[in-house]
């Protein structure tokens, strides 16, 4: 019995008495290519995304630090907080809040029009048909005319001597008010051009995630109108319908040309208060307010996509 024990040698202990473990394998070649064709990669992501940096950089980061420094430093490079004094003066509360209700009244009314326009579409239409292919490539396109463009065109048509303002006069021989487009409900009107078709872009997919298949079933089930939209659909939806709200508010409330094009004597909103000051030279601290009003604008936008990544946060837990 004792000769069926074969004695083990040495060299199969470790230097505690156990066993030892098998050395670990090396990397293979095809590891190796497979570790640089990763890093490769990185490298490559890294480089195609300087520029965008570099343009967010130069163009919106730059810009809001000098705006902010600005805003707290003297015509002399001191630090003040004078620039602020005239934040809470009449004639700039005033422009704030009709910057507010023109930018509040034009997103509703776009985001209303637009979302109807939407829904229409989706169930109108087929989902690569030619009517949705046109609309999707009109509403690209007049949501990016703005500016003074779009100020000539409401002029050369419904202004003073505009193509229609002429062709009523001699129809009807009523005239047209010439100083409409000069007013917030013209101003209104004109904004509504541009956010309407920036909401049917933004709010057709979220329309388009709506399956036809959880409308028969609410009514498979019993259920009415009422509580699809309320119990299936609404939710759903309600939160993106938010969010693009907020978008178009923000859009109205930043835009400048415009405006600037149809009241180039009045400063009855922020941006064209801005360019009044800007525009001073004569007050040499005109400068520095100027700064103020665009660091205000700069932290109602903030606050306005901040509350807009909530709900879209809030949506996608829901989900």
């Amino acid at each position: 019995m004792t000769a069926a024990i074969q004695p083990q040698r040495p060299a199969d202990f470790g230097a505690a008495g156990t066993s030892r473990d098998p050395a670990p394998a090396e990397p293979s070649a095809s590891q190796h290519l497979s570790v640089a064709a990763r890093h490769r990669k990185q490298l490559g992501t890294f480089a195609m995304s300087i520029p965008f940096f570099a343009y967010t950089a130069c163009f919106l980061l730059a810009p809001t630090v000098i705006v902010i420094v600005g805003a707290f430093r003297t015509s002399n490079g001191g630090f003040t907080l004078a620039n602020f004094s005239k934040l809470f003066e009449a004639n700039t509360v005033s422009a704030f809040a009709t910057s507010l209700l023109v930018s509040a009244l034009s997103a509703l009314i776009g985001a209303a029009v637009g979302a109807a326009a939407s829904y229409a579409l989706t169930i109108g239409a087929k989902p690569n048909g030619l009517l949705r292919r046109v609309v999707s490539a009109v509403s690209s396109a007049l949501a990016q005319f703005g500016g003074v463009m779009l100020a000539f065109a409401f002029i050369a048509t419904i202004g003073i001597n505009g193509v229609c303002t002429m062709l009523i006069r001699q129809l009807t021989g009523q005239t047209v008010n010439p100083n409409w487009l000069s007013t917030l409900p013209g101003l209104i009107t004109i904004y509504c051009y541009f956010q309407i078709p920036l909401m049917i872009i933004i709010f057709l997919p979220a329309v388009d995630s709506i399956r036809p298949q959880w409308r028969e079933a609410t009514e498979n089930l019993g259920g009415t109108t009422w509580q699809y939209w309320t119990r299936v659909a609404g939710p759903i939806l309600t939160p993106r319908f938010v969010s693009a709200l907020l978008l178009l508010f923000a859009n109205a409330f930043s835009a400048y040309a415009t405006a600037a094009a149809l009241f180039s004597q009045r400063s009855i909103l922020v941006p064209l208060m801005i360019q009044g000051a800007m525009r001073n030279e004569m007050d040499p601290n005109q400068q520095g307010f100027a700064q103020v009003l665009a660091f205000a604008m700069i932290v109602v936008v903030a606050l306005v996509m901040m509350l807009s990544h909530a709900v879209e946060k809030r949506a996608g837990r829901w989900q």
